[in-house]
C-alpha cells in the first residue's frame, strides 16, 4: 500500500487532519456546540463552490467562509442560538445558496478541472499532491498547537464558565478563538472526508472519548487517538477495497467506535443498577 505515493500523501495529510479534528471534537462535544460543528459543514459546503463558481482556489473560499461564520457565531454568542425553526431554515437557506453556485459552475466553462474541484466537497484525500498534502498537514498542527496552547483554560471555561469568568478568564474570547480554530480544521478536514460527513469526523471521536473516561485530558488524547485510527483504517479499508470512499470508510470507522462505547457505557449503568439493587435472599418472603 505504502509503495504508492498517493497512498503515502493520504496518509500524511490524514494522519494530522484527523488528530486536529479529534481534539478540537472533545472540545466540541465538551461545550455542547456539536450543531456549530454541523453549521460549518453546511458553510463549507457553500464557500467551496462560491469560490469555484468565481473562478478562484476552492480553498479559499473553504477557509474565509467558515472562518468569517465562526467568528460572527462567536461574537454573537447566547444571540446565535435561536429556536429550531430559524436554524432549520437559514441551514435550508444556505445549502440552497450552495446548490446554486453548484448549479453555476457546473454550467461554466471550467472543462475537467470542474469534477476535480467538486471532489473536494465530499472528499478527495486519495488525489492530493504531496504538496497540498504537506500543506494540510502543516495547516493541521498548526491548529493543533494553538487548541492545545488554550487547552487549559478551554477545558475550565467549557466545565463551569461563571466560576471560570470570577476567576479572570476571558471565557468571551476563548469561545470565539475555539470557534474560529474550528473552522480552520473544518475547512481543511473537508478535503479527507468532504463536507456531507464532516461532522461525523469532529463529532464521533470526540462523543466516544467523552463515554469511555471522565478524566478531561485522558479524553482529549483518547479522542484524538481514535480519530487517527479511524482514518487510518478508513484509508487501508479503502485500498482493499476499491468501490469504497476513504472518507465513507473513515466516517463508518469513526462512527462504530462511538456505537462500541455507548454499548459499553450502558453495559456498566446497568451493571451498576444491578450492583445497587441486590436480588432479595431466596427465601425471604415465604409463607407471607
Amino acid at each position: 500500500m505504502f509503495a504508492h505515493e498517493f497512498m503515502r500523501n493520504a496518509f500524511l495529510a490524514g494522519t494530522f487532519v484527523a488528530l486536529a479534528c479529534g481534539v478540537a471534537g472533545y472540545f466540541v462535544v465538551l461545550r455542547s456546540q456539536v450543531f456549530a460543528g454541523d453549521a460549518l459543514s453546511h458553510v463549507a459546503f457553500t464557500g467551496a463552490l462560491a469560490a469555484a463558481a468565481v473562478g478562484v482556489d476552492i480553498r479559499l473560499g473553504l477557509f474565509a467562509a467558515t472562518v468569517a461564520v465562526a467568528a460572527g457565531m462567536g461574537l454573537l454568542g447566547d444571540r446565535a442560538r435561536p429556536d429550531d425553526v430559524a436554524i432549520g431554515s437559514v441551514f435550508a437557506w444556505i445549502l440552497g445558496l450552495g446548490a446554486l453556485f453548484l448549479s453555476i459552475f457546473a454550467a461554466g466553462a471550467s472543462g475537467a478541472n470542474g469534477t476535480q474541484g467538486v471532489r473536494v466537497l465530499f472528499g478527495s484525500i486519495l488525489g492530493l499532491s504531496g504538496g497540498d498534502a504537506r500543506l494540510a498537514a502543516a495547516i493541521a498542527i498548526a491548529a493543533l498547537a494553538a487548541l492545545l496552547a488554550i487547552a487549559r483554560p478551554l477545558l475550565f471555561s467549557s466545565i463551569d464558565a461563571e466560576v471560570a469568568r470570577s476567576l479572570g478568564l476571558p471565557v468571551r474570547a476563548l469561545g470565539i478563538g475555539f470557534l474560529v480554530l474550528l473552522a480552520v480544521v473544518a475547512a481543511e478536514a473537508t478535503e479527507a472526508v468532504g463536507a456531507l460527513l464532516l461532522l461525523g469526523l469532529l463529532a464521533a471521536p470526540g462523543g466516544a472519548a467523552r463515554l469511555l473516561t471522565d478524566r478531561l485530558w485522558w479524553g482529549l488524547a483518547l479522542s484524538g487517538a481514535i480519530a487517527v485510527a479511524s482514518i487510518w483504517a478508513g484509508l487501508a479499508l479503502s485500498y482493499q477495497i476499491a468501490a469504497l470512499p476513504p472518507s465513507s470508510a473513515t466516517i463508518g470507522i469513526a462512527s462504530g467506535f462511538f456505537v462500541g462505547a455507548a454499548l459499553r457505557a450502558w453495559a456498566g449503568s446497568r451493571q451498576r443498577r444491578r450492583e445497587s439493587n441486590p436480588a432479595p435472599l431466596a427465601g425471604v418472603g415465604d409463607g407471607i
